[in-house]
């Protein structure tokens, strides 16, 4: 089974680089005749109020730090480089690279990405338009970036992306160690770490701001007590649309994983990210539908509202586990280089909106209830 995934890979990776690249199409790429560099970032506090933290009720919530961020963009000629580190708190992973990658873009069209950058799979660059995002992050099958090729190309009313990622993001280069957990993207931990993965996605555009597409993973799943190698999936239907001030993103996704550790309770894999890692249902569907208006103003520095309700359902097959739902009602404010996001967010079995937080996303509480987190996070962006 290793054998036939490393060759796999190897034939994926071959068919990226022997693609055709004569297309006609625009890209949002400028060529840089003469070197630039600009940095940029953010900075970010946050409020919140769970209502299972009873203690925290009685103080009217929390106010404190939430990230800080350093961006780096440069180009020359038909080269570029894109890099984000993000700066949290110890206790929710600390300092983490989100992303960073190297462009070299072929023509106008048709460019390939190495390095830290987001894998395709489903509606992009979010499923979402509310701080928390939807249950695809929580399972990283949502603004995931893991390491590895893309190749991407714009024909006409087409859009195409194939990738090959070696791996997560590396930080221990031992022989048999684990993933660290101390990242921005949810990916496979503890016993077992993704390999060798490859992603195909297309997405047909009626126009510039209407698509609907599918997209495949397959990779492998090295189990790291055993060396044996295990096998992970998933596919999603997805569509983009919009309506004047109106936006409906779409998507139907279903994702399974086999662990090869007969050692292993094989229902459940342990996924990581922001310095802690939970156990995640090893197949599920996960559905969802996110609808938003925006509304320009001009009330003094505020230039526009965008309210949204996003919604998610994670559907467990396995008997005996517990199904998962998401919901955040809310309103983006945009105030020049200020964007406010003032969320109501709501789950059951959610680790990050209630109570339970290792078995949330696997068997779950069989008498889940709603908890409930209202959320106001303010950023300035620079």
């Amino acid at each position: 089974m290793i054998g036939q995934l490393r060759s796999w890979g190897r034939g994926f990776l071959c068919l990226l680089l022997t693609l055709p690249f004569s297309l006609h199409a625009q890209d949002t790429t400028v060529r840089a005749e003469k070197p630039t560099l600009k940095i940029g970032g953010a900075l970010r506090f946050n409020y919140n109020l769970s209502s299972w933290k009873k203690e925290q009720v009685k103080r009217g919530g929390d106010f404190g730090f939430d990230m800080f961020r350093v961006n780096a963009d440069a180009a020359w000629k038909d080269l570029s480089l894109h890099a984000e580190y993000r700066f949290y708190s110890k206790d929710f992973g600390g300092g983490m690279l989100k992303e960073g990658y190297i462009r070299y873009r072929f023509n106008d069209s048709t460019h390939v990405d190495i390095g830290l950058n987001q894998v395709p799979f489903g509606n992009q660059v979010y499923n979402s338009h509310n701080w928390f995002f939807n249950l695809p992050y929580y399972t990283g099958l949502e603004d995931a970036f893991n390491m590895g090729v893309k190749f991407e190309r714009r024909s006409h009313q087409w859009l195409y992306q194939l990738a090959f990622y070696k791996n997560a993001l590396e930080l221990n280069f031992g022989d048999k160690s684990a993933i660290d957990p101390g990242r921005y993207t949810y990916n496979i931990a503890g016993r077992n770490k993704e390999v060798n993965q490859g992603n195909a996605r297309a997405a047909f555009f009626f126009n510039d701001k209407n698509s609907i597409g599918a997209s495949v993973m397959l990779g492998g799943l090295y189990n790291i007590p055993t060396g044996n190698m295990g096998n992970r999936w998933a596919t999603a239907l997805h569509t983009d649309l919009n309506y004047r001030k109106w936006n409906l993103k779409l998507q139907s996704l279903y994702y399974q994983y086999h662990v090869a550790d007969s050692a292993q309770y094989d229902k459940v894999v342990d996924m990581a990210a922001y310095g802690a890692a939970y156990e995640v249902a090893a197949q599920a569907f996960i559905y969802t539908a996110a609808l938003s208006y925006t509304q320009p103003v001009s009330w003094g520095p505020v230039s526009g509202l965008t309210f949204y309700n996003n919604y998610s359902y994670m559907q467990k097959p396995e008997s005996g586990f517990t199904n998962t739902q998401m919901n955040v009602l809310g309103c983006m404010i945009t105030s020049g280089h200020i964007f406010t996001y003032i969320d109501w967010a709501a789950g059951k079995n959610q680790p990050w909106l209630g109570p339970l937080w290792n078995e949330a996303l696997s068997v779950g509480d069989s008498s889940p209830q709603w908890h409930s987190r209202f959320n106001v996070n303010i950023g300035y962006y620079f």
